[in-house]
């Protein structure tokens, strides 16, 4: 019979400890996208609270599981090497991720601040969710108005170049809607149009930060009415 090598169950679980942290987060976020639970569950609880403390267990361990290795480094480093560096990563984007949701500004940005655009027919499905007042190019150096009338189908083709579905349109304005891939937390956009300007607004249709999302597609939106002949 084969002898087992000494240490090779403890280097296994704490390996396996090690990506308990991503697992949990790939769970919580397929259980969101089929409705098996809510966001608050999946991304709130599961996500950015269990996984977090999870991601540092995880690191403790994958340490642990390279120290035991060193005796039978041959046959258990690989997998005490890739449990570092799982658990690495896995800690690592959390760190990055909170301080990207820590530094992003509000997700409701608008280019107009005195008149901010109406989101429509879109305040229904909405219910008077979403961040906080609107923010604007102080806070979102590229969200920018466009500084003339656009043609609606600029308005229509700025809006799916930036991942919108199309949820209305008309001679003054565009509406459309984006919905997050991993937790599906949905983002509403609207192209305001008027003689001499057109506005932009992006907001989510929820209260938390999502690292600067909003502000990024209204300044791509912004971008490419911009550049539009």
């Amino acid at each position: 019979m084969a002898r087992r090598t000494p240490g090779a169950g403890r280097v296994q679980a704490l390996a396996a400890l090690a990506v308990a942290a991503p697992l949990l987060v790939l769970v919580a976020a397929l259980g969101t996208r089929v409705e098996a639970w809510s966001v608050e569950t999946g991304y709130d609880l599961l996500t950015m609270r269990a996984a977090w403390f999870l991601s540092f267990i995880g690191a403790a361990a994958a340490l642990g599981a390279l120290a035991l290795s060193f005796r039978s480094f041959g046959k258990l480093g690989g997998l005490a090497v890739a449990a570092v560096l799982v658990a690495g990563a896995t800690l690592g984007g959390f760190v990055w991720q909170r301080d990207r949701i820590a530094a992003g500004p509000v997700e409701n940005v608008s280019t107009d601040l005195v008149e901010v655009p109406g989101f429509g027919d879109l305040g229904d499905v909405r219910r008077g969710r979403g961040p906080g007042p609107a923010v604007g190019p102080e806070a979102c150096p590229g969200a920018l108005p466009v500084m003339r009338q656009i043609a609606p189908t600029a308005a229509i083709y700025a809006l799916e170049e930036a991942g919108f579905t199309l949820r209305g349109a008309g001679v003054g304005r565009a509406d459309g809607s984006r919905e997050g891939f991993w937790f599906g937390v949905d983002h509403d956009a609207v192209i305001r149009i008027r003689p001499g300007r057109t506005d932009i607004r992006v907001a989510a249709r929820d209260h938390r930060g999502h690292g600067g999302e909003a502000c990024r597609m209204a300044t791509q939106i912004s971008e490419t009415l911009r550049s539009a002949g």
